[in-house]
């Protein structure tokens, strides 16, 4: 399950330019990094009118998947869900995602500051660190030009290896992670391994993913 750190601030606070260079550093680094962007605007054009993935949206498709050669798009309707749950569910192999934006996410973030009177901290939980060129007290607390620096405060903070056991199984409910024990992840991962192999199904599997949809009463 990826970890997950969003950047916030208000608008032209030069939050975009700072997360670009973080994750630009971090995958310098080696780490996979994925980006999730919320923004407020609505009818934003992705595609060109007229494109043949715009004909499939007009014709009332729930969503299209462009597929090239050098890269992938997916046009989808907006399903409200929470970041954590966006992240798990379309990047599960990134190592951290890096959002912009979603200021009432459960997550980690760190408040881009333009202005030391305007400050969200005060309003939402999990501000873990600030990047400003105000004079603004508390602890970690950097310049907006110290991308290397955060990037670094990012990797000790949430990539540097623990020495913890390797998450062999994740359980999502409605995008959700729900947390399990160490146990709960063997018997998950055993059970379902087992059940591969009485399907007389591949032995080289990798990754496996499992999704049921409930009865419901």
């Amino acid at each position: 399950m990826p970890k997950i750190v969003t950047f916030i601030g208000w608008h032209n606070s030069g939050k975009t330019t700072l997360a670009t260079q973080v994750v630009k550093h971090l995958q310098e680094d080696g780490y996979r990094v994925a980006v999730i962007k919320s923004s407020k605007e609505t009818g934003v054009v992705f595609d060109k009118p007229g494109s043949d993935t715009d004909k499939h949206r007009q014709a009332g498709a729930d969503g299209v998947l462009f597929v090239a050669p050098d890269q992938m798009a997916l046009l989808t309707k907006n399903s409200n869900l929470p970041l954590t749950a966006l992240a798990q569910h379309y990047f599960p192999e990134a190592d951290i995602v890096i959002g912009e934006g979603f200021k009432h996410a459960d997550v980690a973030k760190i408040e881009v500051i333009r202005d030391a009177g305007e400050l969200l901290r005060s309003q939402v939980t999990g501000v873990i660190a600030v990047a400003t060129d105000q004079n603004i007290a508390g602890d970690y607390i950097f310049r907006v030009d110290q991308s290397r620096e955060i990037a670094s405060f990012i990797e000790k903070r949430f990539l540097q290896k623990t020495g913890g056991a390797e998450e062999k199984a994740l359980l999502l409910v409605n995008g959700a992670a729900i947390p399990l024990t160490e146990a709960d992840q063997d018997t998950l991962a055993d059970t379902i391994s087992d059940l591969l192999k009485s399907l007389t199904l591949t032995d080289d599997a990798r990754e496996i993913e499992l999704r049921i949809r409930p009865k419901r009463p």
